[in-house]
């Protein structure tokens, strides 16, 4: 048998895939090989754990907050949990306090967790009384361990604040900068300041912070919070002998009140450019993501470790490497702080901006939740055949009446169909008009401002 001929056709070359992106961190100059970390919390609460979170992946961690001997005495119950839609843990309770082991052993560990992982981040979170000599003794004792950073934890809003630290201190600016000014009197790493949620303007803390001299911020801290009442023993939820305490709230559902907080503070131009290291419901890469383009520099994680445990990195940091390579980063500061100049004041919005909700009409299930929510509590803009008497197949099957649609959004977020009902922008004709350029020449009426700036601009 003649022996076969093989085919010369020739192949076409292998795509070459993009290079790696590199995700080494830099926050406020303490560096690391990723920009997670765990955040100051039971999952740091000790070396072991520590090193076996950085063998997973993690490229820093913040230690569970140390202070001074003898060490704090914590309560049980101390955890608690709300779920929502079928989803655990949607938000976590905590009355723990800081560390309630040795100072000793825990600088102990962290020296030999530096020593073993020498290119990550090991950052000391701390929380003494509000005296020179106080900050001036832990911060010696803590840097000689070779650490990295120094978290000062003006945040905790429980058991801690009611002796003077924490939050209560956080809540003053004032405060805020006496401490770091202690601090960075001796402080040869980093300083970053930890700051509480629980404040009406977190600009004015982040203020003070940098004019304490502080290298950076991390925030936020947990939300006071009470996480309900039983209604069969009538007594609050997750109590300590039948008696409860406010408090830190965090998980998922405090994401937004992150990242608004974070904007807040990486537009204000008295702190634009300090560096922010962001925490607050971080449960995904993508979430991280949402938290570097509004201006982190790095994220915090807890929450979600407590659920899901320490691999939860594994996918963290496949999917920021999949979605860096998709939009052509190679390096985290080619997104760091691109979308915080988006947000604006209110003021500064586009008036006559329009849009309008479509319906799917092949998507639709016919639940009638859009119609309900649009018909009681928005604007009555959604109708249906059958109620002008039409009846068959598909007779409830909503529609917009678009000259009455206000773009409220509402109908698209009670729709449980993905992509059924969207929100279209249409054009209006009409010149772009803020709230500022409304009042500018101080126009209070309405006619006034309809005659100069709803004229439609004449086509060239």
């Amino acid at each position: 048998m003649a022996p076969r001929k093989h085919s010369h056709t020739k192949r076409k070359p292998l795509k070459k895939l993009a290079p790696e992106p590199d995700l080494s961190s830099d926050c406020a100059g303490i560096k690391s090989p990723n920009p997670f970390w765990l955040a100051s919390a039971p999952p740091t609460n000790s070396g072991p754990q520590i090193m076996r979170a950085f063998d997973y992946g993690w490229g820093g961690a913040v230690w569970k907050t140390l202070g001074e001997d003898p060490a704090v005495v914590n309560v049980t119950s101390r955890y608690g949990a709300i779920d929502i839609g079928g989803q655990k843990i949607a938000g976590f309770n905590n009355i723990e306090l800081i560390t309630d082991r040795p100072l000793a052993d825990n600088l102990k560990e962290m020296a030999e967790v530096k020593k073993r992982y020498p290119k990550h981040a090991v950052v000391a979170s701390l929380m003494v009384p509000c005296e020179r000599k106080n900050w001036h003794d832990i911060v010696k004792r803590v840097e000689d361990t070779g650490c990295d950073g120094l978290e000062l934890n003006f945040g905790c809003p429980h058991g801690m604040s009611e002796r003077g630290m924490g939050a209560a201190v956080g809540q003053v600016p004032e405060y805020i900068k006496m401490v770091t000014e202690f601090v960075k009197e001796v402080a040869r790493t980093p300083v970053l300041v930890k700051l509480t949620p629980n404040i009406t303007d977190v600009r004015f803390a982040a203020r003070a912070a940098k004019a304490g001299g502080a290298d950076g911020v991390s925030l936020i801290n947990t939300i006071n919070s009470i996480m309900g009442v039983d209604l069969d023993t009538l007594t609050p939820k997750f109590a300590v002998g039948g008696l409860a305490a406010h408090g830190g709230y965090c998980g998922p559902a405090v994401k937004p009140i992150a990242l608004n907080m974070i904007s807040q503070i990486a537009n204000d131009p008295e702190t634009r450019g300090l560096p922010i290291s962001g925490i607050g419901g971080v449960s995904a890469w993508n979430d991280a993501v949402e938290f570097m383009l509004l201006g982190s520099a790095n994220v915090q994680v807890c929450t979600a470790v407590m659920h899901y445990g320490f691999r939860i990195v594994e996918d963290m940091r496949a999917g920021l490497v999949s979605w860096m390579r998709r939009q052509g980063f190679t390096k985290l500061d080619d997104f760091i702080g691109h979308s915080a100049p988006a947000v604006v004041e209110w003021k500064n919005l586009n008036l006559h901006h329009k849009t309008v909700a479509k319906i799917d009409a092949d998507k639709c299930i016919e639940c009638d939740l859009c119609y309900i929510a649009c018909q009681d509590t928005a604007h009555q803009c959604i109708v249906r055949p059958v109620d002008t008497g039409k009846k068959g197949p598909r007779s409830r099957v909503p529609s917009v009446i678009e000259e009455d649609c206000v773009g409220c959004n509402l109908c698209s977020l009670v729709c449980p169909v993905d992509q059924c009902i969207t929100m279209a922008p249409v054009p209006t004709g009409h010149k772009p008009l803020t709230w500022e350029q409304y009042t500018k020449n101080g126009f209070t009426g309405y006619k006034e401002v309809y005659k100069r700036y709803h004229t439609p601009e004449k086509t060239k």
